[in-house]
């Protein structure tokens, strides 16, 4: 079974970028969509940003214009570049494939 782990979290003042990795132990050039979700305290985990097989991106209306969900096969890595960063952005973001999730990476946005 493929294993998930997140990487690239952090504390960023508003309007600045993080870029998040999620890296897969075993190939992610299937029929899955690769997601990233986020959990923000007191709040249910919601679909941030998905890539699909054929290259397809479907993103969230909060984050429309400033995420961006790219995959590399060869490396067995999805990556999710925000820009323009909000403090409604805080949150535990996860990558996900399928049944499999991982751990969960902290972004935070505050001045």
């Amino acid at each position: 079974q493929v294993q998930l782990v997140e990487s690239g979290g952090g504390l960023v003042q508003p309007g600045g970028s993080l870029r998040l990795s999620c890296t897969a132990s075993g190939s992610i050039s299937s029929i899955f969509a690769m997601n990233w979700y986020r959990q923000a305290p007191g709040k249910q985990r919601e679909l941030v940003a998905a890539i699909f097989s054929g290259g397809s991106r479907k993103y969230a209306d909060s984050v429309k214009g400033r995420f961006t969900i790219s995959r590399d096969n060869n490396k067995n890595t999805v990556y999710l570049q925000m820009n323009s960063l909000k403090p409604e952005d805080t949150a535990v973001y996860y990558c996900n494939r399928g049944y499999t999730w991982g751990q969960g990476t902290q972004v935070t946005v505050s001045s």
